[in-house]
């Protein structure tokens, strides 16, 4: 989540020296030059004429704001604010309220909100609409001025208002922003079965995955069945921390390759050679939900592929695009979007998401049925997917799924289930070495 940006410190200077450099660079040359020139002559009117004096940063920066409002929406100017806070992202620890928001027709949608954070506890959910903060309407402002709102030192609080979907008055929220340090990766054991929840891939999120594996091996030795790896609501993260993720569950064979404009650009992000995999080859389930993105999809996408692992739950975010920050001075720079990436069968995720081999939704949820998830597909000026999808729906039809009749979020509850995807899961992993402890629910879809 990025602030509003401030943009062209040397004012007028820069603007005339892009205007030189487009003259040179553009194919059609005279046609750039005119544009820039009309730009020029649009920023000289209005601040020589407007009703009220407007500074040449905040004309600037609408200009700048408005070039990136006509890409994708994750690429965008970073300040000097922005840089550090990018920095305390990637190194797992930032100051807010720990929601992932988009954008969509000029209203706040929640992604997902992250692990052990003020919006998790308070039980916003993925899909609610931010309607105002502290009483003050935010529909129709940008993205950026609205996380500019949200943030906050420590200790303070903000009240948040919320649209649900299925529940008929706006709910109130009065959140504590804190310091929020994450532990990407976290460890459980359920059973005989190994459960590894990674809740983004930030820095040593690879690293810490094999410790974690090691360290349930120590405790359940020959006992071990399998491992459950949860990436629901993981909205992604560094690149190289989920290679390396993938690549403790493989002997071999490509993990991801990313490409830009240029066709013959390809990059690719191997596993290494090695005769087992840090988890001993042992049976793994991948759980996904719409929360999924990115480099989570990137770990689902290739053990998927690779047939390492079942993948279960639904239908992922679909972000399928490479950002890369590209430094214009030692304290700011431009997150641009520069390639697509794909999995090791070439599929290419954006608008797609990664489908589960067994779609489980989450009925522990009790509201589940009532909220619009949001997918990549449903933000404004997404990337389009060039490669042609498969033939499979990737939107639920609406029809109950006779595999769930009579499992609702009350027979859970009173079952003791809080989470059904996750005891789905662990009963399928269980299941593999014992048949007769099968859940009562397995089909491939």
């Amino acid at each position: 989540m990025l602030r509003r940006p401030v943009i062209f410190a040397a004012g007028a200077a820069a603007a005339l020296a892009l205007t030189a450099a487009a003259k040179v660079a553009a194919p059609d040359g005279g046609d750039t030059y005119k544009q820039l020139g009309t730009l020029m002559s649009v920023f000289e009117t209005v601040r020589a004429n407007y009703v009220d004096k407007v500074n040449d940063k905040t004309l600037l920066d609408g200009a700048i704001n408005g070039m990136l409002a006509s890409l994708d929406p994750h690429s965008g100017y970073l300040d000097k604010q922005d840089f550090e806070q990018l920095k305390n992202l990637t190194d797992g620890e930032y100051g807010g309220l720990g929601l992932s928001v988009g954008m969509e027709d000029g209203a706040v949608r929640v992604i997902a909100p992250t692990d052990g954070t003020p919006a998790a506890r308070a039980g916003i959910k993925a899909g609610d609409y931010i309607t105002h903060l502290n009483g003050e309407l935010v529909y129709g402002i940008t993205l950026s001025e609205a996380v500019d709102k949200m943030r906050g030192d420590a200790g303070t609080t903000i009240k948040i208002t919320i649209v649900r979907q299925g529940v008929a008055k706006p709910i109130d929220f009065t959140l504590k922003r804190e310091v929020i340090k994450i532990k990407a990766v976290k460890s459980e054991i359920k059973g005989n079965v190994g459960v590894i929840r990674i809740a983004s891939f930030s820095k040593n999120a690879g690293a810490d995955t094999v410790a974690a594996l090691h360290e349930i091996e120590g405790k359940l030795g020959p006992k071990l069945t399998g491992f459950v790896l949860d990436l629901r609501s993981n909205p992604g993260g560094v690149l190289d921390e989920g290679v390396d993720v993938s690549a403790a569950f493989l002997t071999h064979g490509e993990v991801v390759s990313q490409r830009g404009r240029d066709p013959h650009d390809i990059r690719r992000f191997n596993a290494p050679d090695r005769a087992i995999d840090d988890a001993q080859g042992k049976p793994l389930i991948v759980l996904i939900d719409e929360g999924s993105a990115s480099a989570a999809e990137i770990v689902a996408g290739a053990l998927q592929d690779h047939r390492r692992a079942l993948v279960i739950g639904e239908r992922s975010f679909g972000k399928g695009s490479v950002q890369s920050v590209i430094p214009l001075t030692p304290e700011t720079g431009l997150r641009l979007t520069v390639a697509r990436y794909y999995t090791p069968s070439n599929r290419s995720v954006q608008t797609a998401g990664i489908e589960p081999d067994i779609v489980i939704p989450q009925l522990s949820d009790a509201d589940r049925g009532d909220r619009q998830r949001v997918h990549e597909s449903d933000l404004r000026r997404h990337l389009i997917n060039e490669i042609k999808l498969d033939a499979r729906a990737i939107e639920d039809d609406g029809k109950p799924d006779p595999r769930f009749a009579g499992v609702n979020a009350a027979a859970l509850k009173t079952a003791g289930v809080a989470d059904y995807q996750m005891d789905y899961a662990v009963r399928t992993i269980a299941r593999l070495a014992a048949p007769a402890t099968a859940p009562t629910v397995v089909a491939a879809r």
